[in-house]
């Protein structure tokens, strides 16, 4: 039987919604009634319904549904929950834990091979520009840059004083990288044994894209933050592709020595480029991110492997259908 995807109402969830309707597969939304209730204006969209919060959620999907696990799902829900539950997973259910842990990622960025950022075990080892960033999905909420030691501890104190952090270890310190930022979308499929580059995104974040517009004096008064508020697509340059491609496969490989079966579906890299178009990776996400709505018509990179433009909700949809007409959906959920 072909089941429907169970996606949280957020995130990148009108993808996942409108993708499955055109590869025939259907959908059950969940969330709280105030996140439930944007998908309904817009009347393309077919879904069925769950209002439901936090941990609990899972509990109410039924054993006819598949998982998409997105950002919010991660943040809200959270991924003991997704351990918990015995609903099937689309994706690589033990990654979700790797992702909320900043030493965990940066572990296995680094078992891949990659080049990575110099990270400081606590404040008072820093000794230039760091970037100081909290676990979990947070959308950048709450990042921060500084090379003061004392600065740092006393900002991440309090956090701890706030709920924001359980420990100031729970946070990431990292060299600061001067580069662009870019974010790697891919897709894995097991079926078909095959790593799919599906596009790029940079982020809008405010306010620190903000003050790179405003007066000299605005910017000495207020201090930088990283929420994003938005994406924008970004086409690197062809020569950079073949490092992008070999950087995914490395972290595909990766995740199987040391998360077995390995990654499964979409997954982001997240890195900058340096002036000597050297790629230092300094996150992953092990799920859709939502950089991948700045394609909601279509990535044309995954059209050089189907021949059409498709959003990577659609590409999830048609890789749980494939899986089904084969009899093979325990190769592509845990």
């Amino acid at each position: 039987m072909l089941p429907a995807l169970a996606v949280y109402a957020s995130h990148s969830a009108i993808q996942v919604v409108e993708g499955a309707f055109r590869e025939g597969v259907g959908v059950v939304l969940f969330g709280p009634s105030w996140r439930l209730r944007l998908y309904s204006r817009f009347p393309s969209l077919r879904f069925h319904v769950v209002e439901c919060m936090g941990g609990g959620c899972l509990e109410r999907l039924g054993d006819e549904c598949v998982i998409v696990p997105n950002g919010s799902l991660v943040e809200y829900v959270g991924w003991e929950a997704l351990e918990r539950s015995r609903v099937p997973l689309f994706g690589l259910r033990g990654l979700m834990r790797w992702e909320s842990s900043w030493g965990s990622k940066m572990r296995l960025l680094r078992e891949a091979g990659l080049n990575t950022p110099r990270v400081y075990e606590n404040p008072e080892e820093v000794d230039t520009m760091v970037i100081v960033k909290l676990p979990g999905a947070k959308g950048g909420r709450g990042y921060f840059t500084s090379d003061n030691p004392e600065e740092i501890r006393r900002r991440l104190e309090g956090y701890v004083e706030a709920g924001l952090l359980k420990s100031i270890s729970d946070a990431a310190i990292q060299e600061y990288v001067v580069g662009v930022t870019m974010y790697a979308h891919y897709f894995y499929s097991p079926l078909l044994k095959r790593l799919e580059l599906t596009g790029f995104d940079v982020r809008y974040e405010s306010n620190v894209d903000a003050l790179a517009r405003a007066p000299k004096r605005l910017r000495e008064v207020i201090g930088q933050s990283f929420t994003v508020v938005g994406n924008f697509p970004v086409y690197p340059r062809e020569a950079l592709l073949e490092s992008f491609i070999q950087a995914g496969e490395s972290f595909v490989e990766a995740t199987r020595r040391v998360i077995p079966p390995g990654v499964i579906g979409p997954f982001c890299l997240e890195c900058i480029v340096t002036e000597e178009l050297e790629l230092v990776f300094f996150e992953f996400s092990g799920r859709i991110v939502a950089g991948t709505n700045v394609y909601l018509l279509g990535s044309p990179y995954l059209a050089l492997y189907w021949g059409e433009p498709m959003t990577v909700g659609r590409r999830i949809a048609k890789e749980i259908r494939m899986a089904s007409d084969e009899n093979r959906l325990g190769d592509v959920t845990t």
